[in-house]
This record gives structure tokens, sequence and C-alpha cells, in this order.
């Protein structure tokens, strides 16, 4: 059992970013601003198996090079909070832009996941995403999901829950 697990949800603005955090966290948010800043925070809690997630929807970002105040954001998050595991929110109908997003997170060394979200969206556009391999290019667990259908979700809870399993056991 992980307890106090926290996790940050990292997306390109408009991926289901924040319909997977609504659909994880439920009635369990809170919303705010990030002090002297406008741009809105969600955190919220996921109890699953007996683990107390705290989850933290970070504003939409497009990389963290930090042009915008969303991805200055997003990025000093990440680097000062540590959080124990990022899952990056990829619209599949668009990997190109999103994986941009993905491969920087990585270069920070921080474990995460890959929630490949709309994924009925490529499947009707003909996009054929082969998982195995994308997997092991980003050296992630990759899940696919339908946020606003609840698709995956269960199976990304668990892909967090085994990831953060490993981190623990190889520290």
């Amino acid at each position: 059992m992980m307890d106090n697990l926290h996790i940050a949800l990292v997306g390109n603005p408009n991926c289901g970013k924040s319909t997977i955090f609504n659909t994880l966290t439920g009635a369990h948010q809170h919303v705010g601003n990030w002090p002297g800043k406008t741009v809105e925070k969600k955190e919220g809690t996921l109890s699953r198996n007996g683990n107390q997630i705290k989850v933290v929807d970070l504003p939409g970002a497009y990389s963290l090079t930090a042009f915008s105040q969303e991805e200055i954001i997003t990025r000093d998050y990440i680097i000062r909070e540590k959080p124990d595991l990022v899952v990056a929110v990829i619209d599949a109908t668009n990997l190109e832009r999103n994986l941009y997003l993905a491969v920087q997170i990585l270069e920070l060394d921080v474990p995460m996941v890959i929630a490949l979200n709309m994924t009925d969206m490529a499947d009707k556009r003909g996009i054929h995403i082969d998982e195995e391999k994308l997997s092991k290019a980003l050296h992630s667990k990759i899940v696919f999901t339908v946020a606003h259908e609840r698709q995956g979700i269960d199976d990304l809870i668990h892909a967090i829950l085994d990831t953060s399993r490993q981190r623990l056991s190889n520290a």
C-alpha cells in the first residue's frame, strides 16, 4: 500500500486532461488559483485499494519551454513539487504535437504513465497506434482511454499504482 501518492496530470489544451481529472477525483476536488497567477489549478483525491492519491490537474501546455504562463506553471510544478508520477494525457488524433510535451517530461526523469486519449476518434480516422512500440520508445506504460465515456480509466488507475509500486521497489 502506498499512502499519500502524489500525481500530476499534464497535456496539451483540449486533450481531455480535465475530463480524466474529473473522472478520477469525482466530487473530491478543490479549484483555486496558483499564488500570484490567474491560471486556475485543480486538486483532488482518489482512493483506490487503500491508496490515497493526490491528483493535480496542471494547466494545458504544449511544451515545458515556458513561453506562456501555463507552461511556466506546469514546468515549475513538476520540477519544484516533484510529483511521484506524471500522467501525460495525449490526444491520439494528434500524436506529433502531443508527444513533444511527453518527451520533455521524460527528459526531467520523472516516472510517467501515458493516457492515450480520444482513441475512439483516432480509430474513426484510421489512425493505428502500436502500443508496444510507443511504450518502448517512451519507457512508459500506455493506456488507451476515451475519457468522456470513462473507458480505460480503471486501466489508467492500475497503471498509476503499478508504476508507482515499481518506482518504490527500485528506490
